[in-house]
C-alpha cells in the first residue's frame, strides 16, 4: 500500500533500534520507539474521527512528541497544519476555520482561551505540552503500537501552511506528498547527507526549515539529530562537538560568533552548517569564516516551494547570493509587468518550476491563478538576478520595491552599501508615502555594540556614492529591526511607523 512519503521516510526504520534523536538530558530515543509513538498517535487521531485528508491544526511547543504527531498524519494520510507559536489567538482563530481543522492541538496553558475558537470551527480541541504530557498524549497512550498505513498518491496534500502575510489574508499553500519527498532527495544529494551525519536540531518545528528540511532531509539521509527544544547558547556550544552540521538562522550564527566560546577548535570536526529563512549579512559570512574556517552555505525557499536554491556543496558560497537552483529546479528573472523573461543581470521577479512546488491555495483558486501558471511555473514575488556564473541574487520582496519620482528602487541595494559604512551592523530600507515623489526612502540604521554612528559622515557617504533618487530622505537609529520568529525582518513595521514622516 502506497504511501510516498511514510515509504521513503518512516517505513526503512521499522523495527529499528538505531538512534533517532538525542534529547537534552541525555536521553535518545530510537526510530523504533519514535515509530511506535508515531503509530500511536496514528490510532488516536482514528480514535477522534480524523479521516484520510482532514486538516490537524498544531500550535505547540517543540518536543519529540510534536514531531510524531506530524509522522502520524503523514502515515494516516491525515493534512498537518503547523502553526507558528507567537500566533495570536485572532490570528488561530482565521487559521483553524479557514482550514476547516477537524481536530486543533494546543499547548495545555492556552486550551481555556482556544477553545472558543475550536468550538466556533465544530473541531476537537487537544493538548500537548512541550514536556510531551496532554490530552493526546494520554489518549495516545491508550492506543495500539501498530497502524496500518494509509495509502496516498504523489498529488495528495501531506501539509497546508500559511503564509505570513503581511497584507491581505494570509493563504494556505497546499504541500504534496511528491513536493515534500523531491526536496528533501534533492537536499540530500546537494548537501551530501549520509547515515553518518548528526544535525544539531534548534529550529522550530513550526516552520517548513525544521520540519520539512531538517526533519526530512535527515529522516530520508538516516542520520540522527540533536534535538533541542529551542536556541539557547550554552546548550548549542556543549551539542556542537557531538554534531556534524548544523541548520539555522542568521540570528544563531551572529549569537555564536558574539560568544568566545565558540572557537575553531570546537567546530573543527563539523562538516557543514546551512543558513536560511532571512538573508545573511556578507558581514556575518566572513567573520564566521575567518573564525572558524568554515563557509556557511546559504539557500532560499519559500512556503509556496520549499527549497528553490543553495551555494553549492563544492565550490564557491558567495556571500549574498542564494547560489544554483537545486536538482530538478528551473528559475527565470521576468519582467513583472509583461512576464516576458529578462536578460541576464537585469533584475526582475523570479520565477521558479519543478516537482517541488505547491499544488496551489487552499480555496482561493483565483488567487492560485494569478501566481501559478498553467506551465507549472510559480511568480514569486520576490526581486531576483542571476549573474554570468548562474548565481541567483534575492534582490528583495516586490512588495518592498520602492517607486518615487517614476525610478525603480530596490532596497538591498542601499542596504549593502549602509551595511559597509562605519559602526553600522545592519540595515533595511523602506518606502514611504511622499507628496511629490509618491515615495520616498528611509533608511534605519543599527549601530554595532558600543559604537555612536556618524550620521553626517553616513549621509555624505550616501551623496557621493548614491544617485539623488536613491539617497534615504530620513535616517532612523534604532537598537535593532523588528523580526518575526524566524528572523526575518517585518519592513511593515517600519513603514507604519515612518508612514507620516513627509505629510
Amino acid at each position: 500500500m502506497s504511501n510516498p512519503l511514510y515509504d521513503a521516510l518512516l517505513a526503512p526504520y521499522e523495527g529499528r533500534d538505531t538512534v533517532f534523536l538525542h534529547l537534552p538530558d541525555g536521553a535518545a530515543l530510537t526510530h523504533a520507539d519514535f515509530l511506535a509513538a508515531v503509530n500511536r498517535t496514528a490510532n488516536a487521531l482514528a480514535h477522534l474521527g480524523v479521516n484520510p485528508g482532514d486538516r490537524v491544526a498544531v500550535h505547540v511547543q517543540k518536543s519529540p512528541q510534536a514531531l510524531a504527531l506530524y509522522a502520524a498524519c503523514v502515515k494516516a494520510g491525515v493534512v498537518f497544519l503547523p502553526l507558528n507559536t507567537a500566533y495570536t489567538p485572532s490570528e488561530l482563530d482565521y487559521f483553524v476555520g479557514d482550514s476547516q481543522a477537524a481536530l486543533f492541538v494546543c499547548d495545555p496553558a492556552e486550551a481555556d482561551a482556544l477553545r472558543p475558537i475550536a468550538s466556533g470551527a465544530g473541531c476537537h480541541l487537544h493538548t500537548l505540552a512541550g514536556d510531551g504530557s496532554g490530552s493526546l498524549a494520554d489518549l495516545a497512550d491508550g492506543q495500539s503500537s501498530d497502524f496500518e498505513v494509509v495509502a496516498r498518491s504523489d498529488e495528495d496534500i501531506a501539509a497546508l501552511l500559511y503564509t505570513s502575510g503581511t497584507t491581505g489574508r494570509s493563504k494556505g499553500a497546499m504541500l504534496t506528498h511528491k513536493n515534500l519527498l523531491s526536496n528533501a532527495d534533492a537536499l540530500v544529494d546537494t548537501w551530501r547527507f549520509t547515515d553518518k551525519d548528526i544535525l544539531l536540531h534548534a529550529l522550530p518545528i513550526f516552520h517548513s526549515h525544521g520540519l520539512f528540511v531538517a526533519t526530512n532531509v535527515t529522516l530520508r539521509a538516516g542520520g540522527a539529530m540533536i534535538f533541542l527544544p529551542k536556541f539557547d547558547i550554552d546548550e548549542v556550544l556543549s551539542a556542537l562537538p557531538k554534531a556534524t552540521s548544523m541548520m539555522g538562522v542568521p540570528t544563531f550564527y551572529t549569537r555564536l560568533l558574539d560568544d568566545d566560546r565558540f572557537t575553531r577548535e570546537l567546530v573543527a570536526h563539523m562538516r557543514l552548517f546551512v543558513s536560511g529563512s532571512a538573508p545573511l549579512l556578507a558581514e556575518t559570512h566572513e567573520r564566521f569564516a575567518e573564525r572558524t574556517g568554515h563557509r556557511i552555505l546559504e539557500r532560499y525557499g519559500m512556503t509556496e516551494t520549499s527549497m528553490n536554491t543553495s551555494n553549492p556543496y563544492d565550490g564557491e558560497r558567495r556571500a549574498g547570493t542564494v547560489g544554483f537552483p537545486l536538482p530538478g529546479v528551473e528559475v527565470k528573472v521576468c519582467d513583472p509587468e509583461s512576464g516576458q523573461e529578462m536578460p541576464q543581470g537585469a533584475i526582475g521577479v523570479l520565477w521558479v518550476r519543478g516537482p517541488n512546488v505547491f499544488k496551489g491555495y487552499w480555496q482561493m483558486p483565483e488567487k492560485t491563478r494569478e501566481e501559478l501558471r498553467d506551465d507549472g511555473f510559480f511568480i514569486t514575488g520576490d526581486l531576483a538576478r542571476i549573474d554570468e556564473d548562474g548565481y541567483v541574487t534575492i534582490v528583495g520582496r516586490g512588495k518592498d520595491l520602492i517607486i518615487s519620482g517614476g525610478y525603480n528602487i530596490y532596497p538591498k541595494e542601499i542596504e549593502l552599501f549602509l551595511d559597509e559604512q562605519h559602526g553600522v551592523l545592519e540595515s533595511a530600507v523602506v518606502g514611504v508615502p511622499h507628496p511629490d515623489f509618491g515615495e520616498t526612502v528611509v533608511a534605519v540604521l543599527v549601530p554595532e555594540k558600543g559604537r555612536t554612528l556618524d550620521l553626517g559622515q553616513i549621509e555624505a557617504n550616501v551623496k557621493t556614492s548614491l544617485a539623488g533618487f536613491k539617497r534615504p530622505r530620513l535616517f532612523d537609529v534604532v537598537d535593532a529591526l523588528p523580526r518575526n520568529t524566524m528572523g526575518k525582518v517585518q519592513k511593515n513595521e517600519l513603514r507604519g511607523k515612518h508612514a507620516n514622516a513627509f505629510q
